[in-house]
């Protein structure tokens, strides 16, 4: 069914009569070839189309590079380096010792990898029926049959609920190890891992590739010296850009790599597995402090006891022993987890009761505590999760956020027209979840937003404390790639709210913002032909616009004035 490709043929694989095609390792370019940087797309199988992504890490796209300092938690490694590949297409094209399929519990072929089973034949579904199944977050191998491989792991992911979003990421990192490990333990050492989670499941694929790169690089720091390479495959266009996103902050090339993930990685990496770590959940013991033995009691002659109390005597003079050793502090934890979260939840109940600038001034409730980096990726992970599972159309029809072009400067544009947000009849929940799975491509570089604040006025708005909940959603990728939000016909009260958002929310974020009068103005930072502009806005701008057009611009504090026609 397969045969392998001339030495002489173009990398990536030639295809065959029955469009199948082997690929050897020496024509995938490894993680750590320079060539890799800028010229993957030539060695992506001829199945896919050839898409180009900068290296992001190269790109101005990721805001500061600065790197804030400290210890780099995955340091550059060349010998690491060298066993990685990415490879866009199927994983059984490639002549590899093991490829890995994602499965269900069942091993069946209906749920297994699409592809598979038809390359590999007819021997591999037999084969499974005969292992008994196999639970989430285990691996079990059988042979590769009509495959180029030699074995074929087949590993069971997670399903993905937003609940139980720990023992989701640490099953699809016991996953990802149980397939090295079987792959140790039948004498192999390279192999062709796939994505190992599915539309179906739910699992955020962003997410879900954090956790399989960390875990296979924690894992080759303990058995490097038993395998010689590991090829990512993807399938898709956004999973292959996540991973050429991602695999510099794990697998760093050279020290400016290293430094530039300092400050991209996420807070939690998890533990020396790639696990995540619950603090909560960990056993804390302090080790016996340094007392010297005791001395022995002065020996007294036997004495008779009664049968009863035999124990009694025994106890006591074993509890005097044992007290010689041991200190207060020894069964004591370093704090107790209950008492740190009453003592949170005393903090915001205390933060709630208290008296709330922002509240007093009519602006909503701006309480409780600030949300951490970790935090604050585990509810945007969440949510996503959650936005992906839903159907939206109801809110997508509303036209309250769509993407437009892109600005002057080539940045993507998204817009948002206030007068289509209809307060009493929107469920705010839903809108959230829609705003998040819409912006949700824009985040990892610069972006713009454009308000359009025509006739916005006459709906009821969302509070203060509603938008600060939206901007924890969004995460600090927004903070830091937003580059302008453009509000046009601003308001007294609109800028009042937005001197608000500055002072008591973000003042990064919110003092990006540009006022334009006239929407003439605005087509100096959008063209006009990369927004779609609803009608009503054209006549309000003819309607309030009478004289100068001005614009002020914050950040440069320079004026623009137009002559009226």
């Amino acid at each position: 069914m397969y045969r392998s490709v001339p030495t002489s043929a173009p990398r990536g694989g030639a295809p065959t009569d029955s469009g199948d095609s082997v690929v050897t390792l020496d024509q995938i370019p490894r993680w750590s070839d320079v060539e890799h940087r800028s010229a993957l797309a030539a060695y992506e199988d001829p199945a896919f189309p050839v898409l180009y992504f900068s290296d992001p890490l190269t790109s101005s796209a990721g805001g500061d590079t600065e790197a804030e300092g400290g210890v780099s938690r995955f340091p550059v490694d060349h010998e690491i380096n060298s066993k990685i590949y990415l490879w866009r297409g199927h994983p059984w094209n490639l002549e590899v010792d093991a490829v890995v399929n994602s499965t269900n519990e069942s091993l069946d072929e209906a749920h297994s990898s699409p592809g598979l089973h038809a390359a590999a034949g007819p021997g591999l579904a037999e084969e499974c029926m005969t292992l008994g199944g196999c639970r989430t977050g285990m691996a079990k191998v059988t042979n590769a049959y009509d495959l180029p491989a030699r074995r074929v792991i087949h590993t069971v992911g997670p399903k993905y609920a937003v609940k139980y979003h720990t023992a989701a990421e640490n099953a699809l990192s016991h996953c990802y190890r149980s397939c090295l490990e079987l792959l140790i333990e039948n004498g192999l050492q390279s192999i062709a891992m796939g994505c190992v989670y599915t539309e179906t499941k739910n699992y955020p694929r962003e997410p879900a590739a954090h956790v399989a790169i960390r875990t296979v690089r924690r894992f080759l720091e303990k058995q490097k010296d038993k395998i010689t390479a590991v090829v990512f495959c993807t399938t898709t266009s956004s999973d292959t850009e996540i991973y050429k996103r991602l695999l510099p902050l794990y697998f760093p090339r050279d020290k400016h790599e290293e430094e530039v993930a300092l400050s991209k990685l996420p807070a939690d990496v998890g533990d020396e597995n790639g696990e995540t770590v619950i603090h909560e959940r960990k056993i804390r013991i302090k080790p016996l402090p340094a007392v010297s033995a005791p001395m022995p009691p002065p020996s007294t002659p036997p004495v008779d006891l009664p049968v009863s109390d035999v124990g009694l005597t025994t106890r006591s003079k074993n509890s005097f022993h044992l007290d010689s050793y041991l200190d207060p502090a020894f069964m004591s934890l370093i704090k107790d987890p209950d008492q740190r979260r009453m003592e949170q939840l005393e903090r915001a109940a205390q933060m709630q009761s208290g008296w709330n600038c922002a509240k007093f001034l009519g602006f909503g409730d701006l309480g409780g505590p600030p949300l951490s980096a970790a935090e604050e990726y585990s509810l945007h992970a969440r949510y996503i999760a959650k936005a992906n599972s839903l159907n939206l159309a109801e809110i997508a029809e509303m036209k309250i956020v769509y993407r437009g072009g892109v600005d002057s400067e080539g940045r993507p544009v998204m817009v948002v027209v206030g007068a289509h947000f209809l307060l009493r009849c929107l469920d705010l929940e839903q809108f959230v979840l829609y705003v998040v799975k819409e912006f949700e491509p824009l985040l990892h570089k610069p972006y713009t937003i454009v308000y359009f604040h025509s006739a916005a006025s006459l709906q009821v708005q969302p509070d203060l404390g509603w938008m600060k909940r939206l901007q924890q959603i969004l995460g600090r990728k927004h903070q830091r790639n937003l580059h302008a939000i453009y509000v046009l016909h601003p308001t007294l009260g609109l800028k009042t709210a937005i001197l608000a958002l500055q002072l008591f929310v973000d003042g990064e974020v919110w003092r990006k913002v540009v006022y334009i009068d006239r929407l003439v103005h605005l087509f100096r930072y959008v063209p006009r032909e990369q927004l779609t502009i609803p009608d009503f806005v054209f006549q309000h701008d003819l309607e309030v616009n009478g004289g100068k057009g001005v614009i002020v611009d914050p950040r440069t504090k320079y004026i623009y004035h137009r002559p009226s026609a």
